[in-house]
């Protein structure tokens, strides 16, 4: 496998959504009682956009990427992405689009314990029909003298990195992150973040993160600001700061 990942087009103002939400609404019952997780969620996501998703927990921020990603189906409104509609779509195909179309990566890293960094990386290839090599994905997240160590063997941004490796492998059009800085110290999370902005601003990869730390926000073309299942603000920086300057 040769990789197929190459730099974008020059940044710019993000050209058009390639992901909408409408009137998106998620409820879900815990016995007797009714849970209302996102209500009347209204939303764009355009090609080669950095957005942010920032809440408290409970804000609904994780099942707002749940149903992006096409692991859940909304209980009202449209989820499209490029005039698909993600919520019709049948068992097998939502599985085609989670492994064709989207990377995710997890806040806990869910690295396979018994697998290097190298074949982690690697199993991830091997659900895509047009993935770059797992050594292209490592060397791009800093790791090449690393993908034969264990994930026991790596610090916790080593491991996140290997993580985001994982996800960009599958040369995904959307990449999706769930607090990839949560279990990490402050000078490891910017590490990260700044590996997630090259991929980015580089490679024009579209990338959401969502994350109840509002500092991280600020990395961001644009943020989306979630209480309660709704969206109270959305916001977009003029000029968004550097993962270096990033203080929280």
């Amino acid at each position: 496998m040769s990789s197929n990942l190459s730099p974008g087009p020059p940044v710019g103002p993000p050209i058009g959504p390639f992901l909408h939400l409408e009137n998106v609404d998620k409820t879900f019952f815990m016995g007797d009682v009714q849970v209302e997780a996102l209500a009347g969620v209204s939303l764009e996501i355009h090609d080669g956009e950095l957005l942010a998703v920032v809440g408290p927990s409970g804000s609904g921020k994780s099942t707002l990427l749940n149903l992006i990603a096409g692991m859940d189906r909304p209980s009202g409104g449209t989820v499209r992405f490029r005039e698909e509609n993600i919520g019709t779509f049948s068992d097998s195909q939502q599985t085609d689009y989670r492994r064709e179309r989207v990377g995710y990566v997890f806040q806990f890293y869910n690295l396979i314990p018994s697998l290097t960094a190298l074949e982690n990386v690697l199993i991830s290839t091997e659900l895509s029909r047009d993935p770059m090599s797992p050594e292209e994905a490592l060397r791009l997240v800093e790791l090449t003298d690393r993908g034969d160590h264990f994930p026991s063997q790596l610090s916790g941004g080593e491991q996140q990195r290997v993580a985001i490796a994982r996800a960009l492998a599958k040369n995904p059009e959307l990449i999706l992150c769930d607090e990839p800085t949560g279990a990490l110290d402050f000078t490891t999370g910017k590490r990260v973040l700044r590996v997630l902005v090259d991929l980015n601003r580089k490679f024009n990869k579209t990338i959401l993160i969502i994350t109840h730390n509002s500092a991280i926000a600020k990395i961001a073309d644009r943020v989306v600001r979630l209480r309660s299942g709704r969206i109270t603000q959305v916001e977009t920086n003029a000029r968004p700061i550097p993962p270096e300057e990033v203080v929280w």
